[in-house]
Parts: C-alpha cells; structure tokens; sequence
C-alpha cells in the first residue's frame, strides 16, 4: 500500500483560475495532473499511479466476461 506521506507531490488550496469543469478543478488542486501550456496536461506520479489502477480493474473485469 502506498501511504501519501512517502510521495512528493504538490496539492493546491484553492481552485485553478482556468479550470472551468468540477472534474478538472479536482484532479489539478489534488496532483494528478499538471498543466504544461494551454490545452496540454501531464500526467503526475500519483495520477499514473491511479490511472494504471483503473486500467487493471477494467481489464480484470474485461477477462473475467469472456471479452477480448
């Protein structure tokens, strides 16, 4: 299990001034994601770290149905 003390990442308090979606408000204050320029975002650790998670799950779930 990863503890949120051991990963350097950076939270914000208040929310985006460009962020216009509850969603993308979110995921900026909370780390996963950084904006780089207009329209371009990155990916943080603990956002790959999640994303990567979601994609085992789906996929478990995928194999688990019978689908390819």
């Amino acid at each position: 299990m990863l503890k949120m003390s051991s990963l350097f990442l950076r939270t914000l308090r208040d929310d985006p001034a460009d962020a216009e979606v509850a969603s993308h408000k979110l995921l900026v204050r909370a780390g996963y994601v950084r904006r780089i320029a207009a329209g371009i975002y990155s990916w943080l650790p603990l956002g790959v770290i999640t994303l990567r998670n979601i994609e085992r799950v789906i996929r478990e779930e995928m194999d688990a149905a019978g689908f390819q």
